[in-house]
């Protein structure tokens, strides 16, 4: 999730479908099952389309944006979700503040990223279910420490040049790739940002 669910949580959401071979709201027939991947905002605009240059860094990417609107992020999404990554900070602490008891399974993108990386080396189990993960790098949360506090959050983008799009783009997508790897198969993802 992000803040107007026109940059990067649609970025996030279809590299992630794509990636996953997961299915969003209207999944095509040769999705996978049981993976679902959805982006919403905070602040969103309901039905906002996403811009051209959106459009066209998402098909650098191997992401295709059309046929997104925008949403706005509600107390369902978060509570029937098992992982909730926000590009911020201010993302998970606004689905938490939805819906409180999906805490441990609400996270900053990157901060996900960092945790579960950890907590999948090097006994884990290559297999285990993807819930397995979350849980595990929500039981690190705090005590594997970022850099710096603002680490794990990838900035907005909005009325900034086509560059900084691209920049931002490019750490979305590594956190997908990434993100791909660690949860792999078999479970409902919603990948807000």
């Amino acid at each position: 999730m992000c803040t107007g669910n026109l940059y990067r949580s649609p970025l996030a959401e279809r590299l992630l479908a794509a990636r996953l071979g997961a299915g969003g709201p209207e999944a095509a027939a040769d999705s996978l099952p049981g993976i679902v991947v959805r982006s919403a905002g905070t602040h969103a605009r309901p039905g906002a389309v996403l811009g051209a240059d959106t459009r066209q860094v998402m098909a650098e990417f191997g992401g295709d944006g059309s046929g997104f609107a925008a949403r706005r992020l509600t107390e369902r999404d978060v509570a029937g979700a098992d992982l909730v990554l926000g590009m911020a900070r201010e993302h998970r602490e606004a689905a938490v503040g939805l819906c409180p008891s999906v805490l441990r399974r609400c996270f900053a993108f990157e901060e996900f990223v960092r945790l579960a990386a950890v907590a999948s080396e090097p006994a884990a189990d290559p297999a285990a279910d993807p819930r397995e993960i979350v849980a595990r790098a929500a039981a690190l949360r705090g005590r594997v420490r970022p850099p710096a506090p603002d680490a794990d959050d990838i900035a907005d983008p909005v009325d900034l040049p086509p560059e900084a799009l691209r920049a931002c783009a490019a750490r979305v997508d590594r956190a997908v790739r990434r993100t791909a790897v660690l949860l792999a198969p078999r479970h409902e993802l919603l990948a807000n940002g």
